[in-house]
């Protein structure tokens, strides 16, 4: 049997460098955001929810388009579906991540082939010209 996991969150890039964070499980860098819960109406919503708890951070959504990125994994002998739903936005405020995130940076997009990221960082940074 498969689970069918929805997640949003935003894209958010300020002087060719895009905030990235590693929370969960992983110990990649990843974008903010996380599950749509029961109860939210739309998956901007989602993304806006989920910065706020991650990061501290209000946002605005600068692009209706989003990014979709689908992916398959196996977690404790379950096989999911995964559907990554990203909004391009800008920052409102300061950092200030939340108890979840183990770590936070700016990093320059240049420097990302150095880094251990997410299979959907790079497709979803192009997707929105960056």
């Amino acid at each position: 049997m498969s689970k069918i996991i929805i997640a949003s969150g935003p894209v958010i890039v300020e002087n060719n460098r895009v905030l990235l964070n590693k929370h969960g499980d992983d110990e990649f860098w990843k974008f903010c955001g996380g599950r749509v819960e029961e109860g939210e109406t739309n998956l901007k919503e989602a993304a806006i929810r989920e910065v706020k708890e991650e990061m501290g951070l209000d946002i605005e959504i600068l692009n209706n388009n989003p990014y979709f990125f689908y992916t398959e994994k196996e977690k404790e002998g379950e096989n999911l579906s995964v559907i990554l739903v990203h909004f391009l936005a800008k920052r409102i405020g300061e950092v200030v991540p939340g108890k979840d995130i183990k770590e936070w940076r700016w990093i320059d997009i240049q420097d990302l082939d150095k880094e251990d990221l997410a299979p959907n960082i790079k497709p979803v940074l192009k997707y929105f010209g960056f």
